[in-house]
């Protein structure tokens, strides 16, 4: 008995000590791309760099910003999180309320999870070969469709988590009161997932905003602010690897200054996300 409850002790002390450790690694590795990016960034960043677009010359050091990259950024990932939501918002509520745990909702949640691990950009490369088939150019919407792709399973899993933790009692009684599934998905389970919601829309917007590889294919770059849904569009991932390619050390710096940018979005949004969530979990019945 003794040494029963000694190897468990032992356990324990060493499953502490490896998930200290393995805080310590995560936490020593943001902070040393957080000290990276400000530190290289924060010295190029100034007033220009969010309020004017690049001049001439902008690549080999002369003058301009990055304002066409940040409002096509938020473009495309506005554009692709509304797209999304359109489509997943219905998706999780069938699932969940007529699927539920049969075999095609688990064969469903796996292909959404199979979708989530997709690299982004196989799905460039799948808009890019869409594109072509129906002879169109890099544009603001062929970039807002790719990425609502790539959102789509992240927003109908987490949307899909919140429905299976909300209390079956709240359906019973609706069922109960005369309701059909379709008004309880509507009236009840939309109402009490509402923070789950907002937490699913942020994190793929946080997610849309900060994807290059999709949108290099689909949107392209210009360094022009697009006027319609047609023209190609920049944004600031690849703001940021176009001026890091360069080999003057005064746009590199700049290019710092533009992940800085994207990072502090990214960010606020994160916070935004939660500060929301726990908001609304106030009026959500538990």
């Amino acid at each position: 008995m003794k040494k029963r409850w000694r190897r468990r002790h032992i356990v324990e002390a060493f499953m502490k000590s490896l998930m200290l450790i393995s805080f310590i690694i995560v936490a020593g590795c943001l902070g040393l791309i957080l000290w990276t990016v400000i530190s290289k960034g924060l010295p190029a960043l100034n007033w220009d760099m969010v309020t004017k677009t690049p001049k001439g010359g902008f690549y080999m050091g002369k003058e301009g910003g990055v304002l066409n990259a940040i409002i096509g950024s938020a473009y495309l990932a506005s554009g692709g999180t509304f797209l999304a939501l359109l489509v997943s918002l219905p998706i999780a509520l069938y699932l969940q309320t007529y699927l539920e745990n049969s075999d095609w909702g688990k064969y469903v949640r796996l292909s959404l999870d199979v979708l989530w691990g997709i690299p982004s950009i196989v799905y460039g490369a799948f808009g890019f070969i869409f594109m072509l088939a129906l002879g169109l150019r890099a544009s603001l919407l062929a970039g807002i469709i790719v990425l609502a792709l790539i959102e789509l399973p992240i927003m109908v899993r987490a949307m899909d988590e919140v429905i299976r933790r909300m209390p079956t009692d709240l359906e019973h009684a609706a069922l109960a009161l005369g309701s059909t599934k379709l008004e309880v998905a509507l009236n009840v389970v939309s109402r009490q997932m509402l923070p789950g919601i907002i937490t699913a829309v942020l994190l793929a917007f946080g997610r849309g905003i900060g994807d290059a590889a999709s949108v290099l294919f689909t949107a392209g770059y210009t360094d022009r602010i697009p006027t319609s849904l047609m023209q190609p569009t920049a944004s600031l991932p690849l703001a940021v690897f176009f001026q890091l390619s360069t080999p003057y050390p005064e746009v590199q710096q700049r290019g710092y200054a533009s992940a800085v940018i994207l990072t502090i979005i990214v960010l606020l949004v994160s916070l935004g996300s939660r500060w929301a969530s726990s908001r609304l979990n106030k009026y959500t019945i538990k």
